[in-house]
């Protein structure tokens, strides 16, 4: 029997994940023998099937079951243990995200984020890397760096964004962070004093939610409109800060108009409050120009501005920054006062030659004709194949879309595609209130497919959820 407790700092997956560890480690699971099916044990269990898929990738992750396609999740050969394997020491140092198990299984997979290792400018980024070590500068190898990031790389950034964003900020509001979450955690320590209580939308990046829930956040969820966030359920809540993603709403692709800013900017100001704006792909537009940013407006320095390198560089670099407006500056240099940089020195001067020399800009023009090339193939291979019977949210931007459909299920969708070779994603994770989620739904990421790929994945797709109807 598993027994959940809600009370626990630990998510629901992992205490799952936990007990069936337990009990395979002790023997109560013979070899060879079957797991009860995900949508059996979370029917049982009365959470979401995504919770229950979440702790069977662990265990297939480490081992102790092995993910067959239409058997199910059988128990591999365990040389069982004499004492309790549940315990905290027995805990694993670290969690696989779960869709990284049986990745390598299926040839198509329409992951949302995974970027193509050929659009990384690797020539140029050893070049400059090499002439780092070249340079007079080579002797910060052997300090501490800037607090805030290297002074040389936030300038670029700063001139980046005035042209691009529109953003108005100096250097010194630039903070460097290693990835999005990073920037979100030091947030959380700077508004702990201030309010624990955040708006979000919903659905949202769950990424940047788990953020500030794990650090004792009372994340409020909020509705979304066809433009964006429910400025009167926002203005009914309790909360004076709220995180958002207006110019490609995450993961819905809502793109919130200039009458809500300015609106969502007079709340902030009445309530004493602050706005995140989490701006992770805002360069990716591909039918029309870059719509500038919030922070672009505010003249009463309320809006905390974030940007990432993830979406058009190189995720593994984890970098990312953020402006802080001056009251906040003030705080973060206090609080913070001993804490060093996260990102590589080397990181950061390499992307600051890489920026002064001309060559970010090149780079976003290639990435975004590349990524508009395997977009526009995308929406009309789905026009094609699909018609009437989907609707599509999110075009025209970002790395990935939606797909609705009027009569399936997304636990149906995602299974039928699997079956098929094809791995699509779930949207039920960005939900905080999963009972708003009408269930009809799936996430298509294409950046790291090959254009050919995405049309052959396609028709898969098709297939296994139309059949041969046209």
């Amino acid at each position: 029997m598993i027994v959940l407790n809600e009370q626990l700092n630990e998510p629901l997956y992992f205490q799952i994940y936990k007990q069936l560890k337990d009990k395979i480690l002790l023997g109560e699971f013979a070899e060879n023998s079957k797991l009860p099916s995900t949508r059996m044990l979370a029917k049982t269990l009365h959470v979401g099937r995504n919770t229950v898929e979440y702790a069977y990738l662990q265990l297939c992750s480490e081992g102790y079951v092995e993910g067959k396609t239409g058997s199910g999740f059988i128990i591999n050969k365990i040389d069982t243990i004499s004492y309790p394997a549940f315990s905290n020491q027995n805990s694993p140092d670290y969690i696989i995200a779960p869709d990284k198990c049986g990745k390598l299984d299926y040839e198509y997979n329409f992951q949302y984020g995974e970027l193509n290792p050929a659009d990384f400018p690797l020539k140029l980024w050893r070049r400059y890397t090499n002439q780092v070590f070249s340079s007079v500068d080579i002797g910060k190898m052997a300090a501490y760096n800037d607090r805030q990031g290297e002074l040389g790389l936030r300038i670029e950034i700063m001139k980046y964004l005035k042209l691009s964003r529109g953003v108005n900020c100096q250097p010194e509001q630039i903070v460097i962070c290693a990835g999005t979450q990073s920037c979100l955690f030091l947030l959380c320590q700077l508004f702990r004093q201030y309010s624990t209580i955040i708006a979000f939308e919903d659905p949202a990046y769950d990424g940047a939610r788990d953020v500030f829930i794990n650090n004792g956040y009372n994340v409020i969820p909020i509705r979304l409109e066809e433009d964006g966030i429910d400025l009167v359920q926002l203005e009914k809540s309790q909360a004076k800060i709220v995180y958002i993603t207006p110019s490609h709403q995450f993961p819905t692709g809502a793109v919130l108009p200039i009458r809500k800013r300015i609106n969502i900017l007079n709340w902030a100001v009445q309530k004493d409050g602050f706005i995140i704006e989490d701006d992770y792909d805002s360069e990716l537009r591909y039918n029309s120009r870059p719509i500038p940013s919030v922070q672009n407006l505010d003249t009463k320095n309320r809006v905390v501005y974030i940007g990432t390198f993830s979406k058009t560089l190189a995720p593994a670099l984890r970098l990312s920054y953020m402006v802080l407006p001056p009251t906040l500056l003030e705080r973060y240099q206090k609080i913070f006062t001993k804490y060093n940089n996260p990102v590589p020195w080397l990181q950061q001067k390499t992307l600051e030659y890489f920026m002064s020399l001309g060559h970010w800009e090149r780079h976003l023009r290639k990435v975004c004709l590349s990524q508009k090339k395997k977009h526009d193939i995308l929406i009309r291979t789905i026009h094609e194949l699909m018609g009437t019977r989907v609707t599509i949210h999110g075009k025209n931007a970002g790395l990935h879309v939606l797909l609705e459909f009027n009569d399936k299920k997304e636990h149906e969708l995602i299974d039928k595609a699997k079956r098929a070779g094809v791995i699509v994603y779930p949207v039920s994770n960005y939900w905080l209130r999963t009972d708003k989620y009408a269930d009809n739904m799936v996430l298509l990421g294409f950046s790291s497919l090959q254009e050919p790929d995405i049309i052959k994945g396609l028709k898969l797709l098709k297939s296994a959820w139309f059949g041969n109807q046209r």
